[in-house]
């Protein structure tokens, strides 16, 4: 039996993953507590100490992987859930741990568990997440580290750790995957010429994003794009079509 707590921040997503277990699993797996933010979660893991938790990767203003943050050593089991197929997905691919995309099936939910089953006797919880979050800050293409020149000396950053960057006159704002706000000591269009033109691409003229973390291109009123963080961003006219076509080029 596993006994396991649900960390999601949506409401209807928490019922749904718990009435699934009910209906379909109520012999294998027992839910301790729903929680609807990261603080939730890690309180109840300490209360409850599960065996299973249930993961969103992706919840308003912070990450699921953030959740690791608070504990020198997991011992529970973790499925990522996630409405993404985003680089984390992949992330967790590499790492051979587990995830369900939702909306979350039956099926879905039933393979992932005998997998688990499997897992459980090699008892190697710890290293696996520690391989998802190193992969999941990695660079998706391989890319090295960006050298970014402060007013105190250089930051050597992983390029694929940058969501966005905004000009701020004579200098720039990076801004990274794991919340950082670097400010640069370089215009704009000097750091733009730095990235790698197949992951960033200019979409106003104060902002450069990386199209790995663009969840969402929103024309319903005025152009803006949506982050995997939940930011929006504005979209000029002149570029708006230039950013289509770099969009789907990707997919």
């Amino acid at each position: 039996m596993w006994r396991c707590i649900i960390i999601e921040d949506e409401q209807n997503a928490r019922e749904f993953i718990e009435n699934l277990i009910h209906r379909y699993f109520s012999s294998k797996i027992v839910v301790l507590a729903t929680c609807a933010s990261i603080n939730e979660g890690v309180e109840a893991i300490k209360k409850f100490k599960p065996e299973l938790v249930f993961l969103d990767i992706q919840m308003p203003n912070e990450r699921g992987f953030k959740l690791f943050e608070y504990f020198d050593n997991i011992n529970f089991d973790v499925i990522f859930t996630t409405a993404h197929k985003e680089f984390a997905i992949e992330a967790i691919k590499h790492s051979a741990q587990d995830y369900l995309l939702k909306p979350i099936s039956q099926l879905d939910l039933a393979d992932a568990l005998k997998r688990l089953e499997k897992k459980k006797q090699r008892n190697s919880r710890t290293p696996e997440i520690g391989r998802v979050i190193e992969q999941y800050n990695a660079d998706p293409f391989n890319f090295g580290k960006i050298a970014l020149a402060t007013e105190k000396g250089f930051i050597l950053e992983k390029i694929g750790n940058i969501l966005f960057t905004e000009a701020q006159g004579n200098y720039t704002k990076i801004y990274t995957f794991d919340e950082r706000i670097i400010l640069v000591c370089k215009t704009l269009g000097i750091i733009e010429e730095m990235l790698p033109e197949k992951s960033f691409f200019r979409i106003h003229k104060s902002y450069v994003v990386n199209l790995n973390y663009v969840t969402k291109y929103d024309k319903s009123i005025g152009l803006f794009v949506e982050l995997i963080n939940g930011m929006k961003l504005p979209v000029s006219v002149r570029n708006n079509t230039g950013l289509i076509h770099a969009i789907t080029s990707k997919i």
